[in-house]
């Protein structure tokens, strides 16, 4: 619905659902239909440019307007060329019409020859997208919940068992006269009831679809009782036959059905047609994100409104400008872009005849690259975490604060390369994760030890780290491989007085009592949080890490980022986890009563000298006979981490499940 010629059609549409020769009238008469109004609630965030509506005199609603674009049947409207545009103008100015509006603009389109001529674009919502990858069921289980599915299946077994589910080919209509009719009827009582007065989904404008380039691909969805027809809408099929566009529907609403939330019963319906005839995505329309993501919705695209009116200058507009890299971002890395197709991730390619990256197009869906909008699952991933115990504050990061890396090994690698140049330090803390020094060599930086100190390992050294003057220091809180936490005030105070980059690697902070540090990254644009979802959530297969850090460091890391590496797959079960988070939540407080069960047990063990304290999901235990006790375990089948060139005569022991734990106490009793 985006290619030129469906656009031409639908102008033809307008027109005759306008009765007019030309795509003109009021904002008010199209108002609905394409989503304009005056109001900011559209739950998108901050509306851009809602100061041009306010800047409108009243008379500007009824004021004659050149429709550009295909509105209302359109999903959205291509930005228009700059050729186009001036014919847009010229149009306008031949048919003595002094306002032109291109409505439901992507965002991520070039706008600039909107601009030139004096446009001003006004939010228009979110342009709403189900991707289906796998069943129905499975798919809506992991976007919005077992309990929103349980409701969605309840509601369509309902409906279903009193109405019918019918699609008829717009070809078809002129032998269903009573589907044509009940079509034109419900749209007029919907915007009847909405305070308007005339629908553009009138029949001149149906039999005008019908005949146009679209409407080939275009069915009509009808329910009925019997001979009374409850709803009906309109699909279509998108031009490179991968999903299908929901246009419109209408609904008796003094039918007994629409009490039980007919609309949600036949989007589901209209999503089980798709998954069955090989489809891979649904287009709900534009408007309300929050309430399109309790339907399913998994991709959204900004969209705004162009308007040309007179006396309607132009306001400055937040994100005009590129995001200022951020001045931590090493020099080489400042001078070149984010590489390839992750440049554009913002601009969906869901409904585009995509030729541009050289895959078998016999073998899909396997041969498509993977998304590279993540915003959706980090919007997710961040409303999920913010409702942790100790992450309070984490809700004032926005999906620009948030990078998904395969691992938080992976994480740091690219920290490292993005954002430290050959000849600068880098600072760790020993005993720690190792793969923080090696990387360091690996890449030619420089590596300054400042140990931890105090019998349980757990102080900072932050006046040695602060000479050491590194240009990235890591700290490991709770510690791998000790698993105590450092004194909050000592990291704090350190990242404050910092002049380089503290980075905090929060592997198992899920296990500890003791909050995380993440919700400080929205004040400090030196510190970078690493999460992973392969510990406490299980995930290790997914391969999933996170950074969070300040958007101008987040874009840094991305021109380092190999493009693709987060597959579809991982992105599947990622979005999961964290939607359905029951098990994982009740799985955290097992391992932690296991591990104090533990402790104990191998505390009061005469093969153990001391066990350390740990807010994580293993436990370092010094050993009476490390190496004998070590080599006894694993002849008995049982491998922990052996850590004695970290912590003299240790091993790291991960909590198992209760068989796992029972067969360690026992074999340590056989090796002592």
């Amino acid at each position: 619905m985006r290619r030129s010629a469906d656009v031409d059609a639908l102008q033809h549409v307008l027109c005759a659902a306008l009765r007019s020769r030309a795509p003109v009238c009021s904002m008010a008469r199209l108002g609905h239909s394409v989503g304009i109004r005056l109001d900011r609630g559209d739950g998108a965030g901050p509306v851009r440019g809602a100061e041009a509506w306010e800047a409108l005199e009243p008379a500007a609603l009824e004021r004659p307007t050149l429709i550009g674009g295909g509105a209302p049947y359109a999903p959205t409207s291509p930005a228009p060329s700059p050729d186009a545009v001036d014919e847009l103008v010229r149009r306008a100015e031949a048919l003595d019409v002094p306002q032109i509006l291109v409505p439901r603009v992507r965002r991520s389109d070039d706008t600039g020859a909107l601009r030139a001529a004096g446009f001003v674009s006004v939010a228009a919502g979110s342009e709403c997208v189900v991707r289906l990858p796998g069943e129905v069921d499975d798919v809506l289980r992991n976007r919005v919940g077992a309990g929103q599915l349980r409701d969605l299946r309840r509601r369509h077994r309902a409906v279903s068992r009193d109405l019918t589910w019918e699609r008829i080919p717009l070809g078809e209509l002129a032998g269903k006269a009573w589907a044509r009719d009940a079509f034109v009827k419900l749209h007029q009582s919907h915007v009847e009831r909405q305070g308007g007065s005339h629908s553009p989904y009138n029949a001149e404008a149906l039999d005008a679809l019908a005949h146009s380039v679209p409407g080939r691909r275009t069915e009509m969805f009808v329910r009925r009782r019997e001979n009374t027809v409850v709803q009906a809408g309109l699909l279509t099929t998108s031009h490179n036959g991968r999903g299908i566009y929901h246009l419109t529907q209408a609904t008796d609403h003094n039918d007994p059905a629409a009490r039980r939330n007919l609309h949600l019963a036949s989007l589901y319906q209209l999503y089980l047609h798709a998954r069955r005839s090989g489809l891979e995505w649904v287009h709900l329309g534009s408007g309300d994100a929050p309430r399109a993501r309790r339907l399913g919705a998994d991709l959204f695209v900004p969209l705004d409104h162009w308007l040309r009116a007179p006396g309607l200058a132009h306001p400055a507009e937040e994100g005009d400008e590129e995001r200022e890299l951020s001045p931590f971002a090493a020099p080489s890395v400042a001078t070149v872009p984010i590489p390839g197709p992750a440049r554009f991730r913002h601009r969906p390619r869901f409904d585009l005849v995509d030729l541009s990256g050289n895959t078998n197009p016999f073998l899909a869906p396997e041969s498509h690259y993977p998304e590279l909008d993540t915003a959706e699952l980090a919007r997710t991933c961040l409303a999920t975490l913010s409702a942790l115990p100790g992450h309070d504050g984490l809700d004032a990061l926005s999906p620009d604060h948030l990078l998904f890396t395969s691992g938080a090994v992976d994480g740091v690698m690219l920290l490292l390369a993005a954002l430290a140049s050959p000849g600068e330090r880098v600072c760790v803390t020993p005993p720690t994760f190792e793969l923080y020094a090696h990387f360091a060599r690996v890449l030619r930086l420089p590596v300054v030890e400042v140990p931890l100190r105090g019998d349980d390992l757990n102080e900072l050294d932050a006046e040695r780290i602060l000479a050491a003057d590194a240009r990235v220091t890591v700290l490991c809180d709770p510690n791998n491989p000790v698993g105590t936490r450092l004194d909050p005030e000592r990291v704090r105070d350190l990242v404050a007085r910092s002049s380089g980059l503290v980075v905090i690697d929060e592997a198992y902070v899920e296990f500890s009592e003791k909050p995380s540090y993440a919700p400080l990254v929205a004040r400090h644009d030196n510190l970078i949080v690493l999460r992973t979802l392969s510990k406490a959530w299980g995930l290790a297969g997914a391969r999933c890490g996170i950074a969070l850090a300040d958007p101008g460091l987040i874009d840094a890391l991305r021109r380092v980022q190999v493009p693709f590496g987060f597959t579809n797959a991982s992105q599947h079960a990622v979005r999961d986890r964290l939607t359905n988070t029951r098990r994982p939540l009740a799985s955290i407080r097992l391992i932690r009563a296991e591990r104090d069960r533990m402790a104990a047990a191998l505390a009061a063990h005469p093969a153990v000298e001391r066990v350390f304290p740990s807010d994580a999901n293993f436990l370092l235990v010094r050993l009476r006979e490390h190496q004998r006790v070590v080599e006894r375990l694993r002849g008995a089948g049982i491998l922990v981490a052996d850590t004695g060139h970290l912590v003299p005569a240790t091993c790291r022991i991960s909590i198992g499940n209760r068989r796992a734990n029972a067969a360690l106490l026992e074999a340590l009793s056989a090796a002592s």
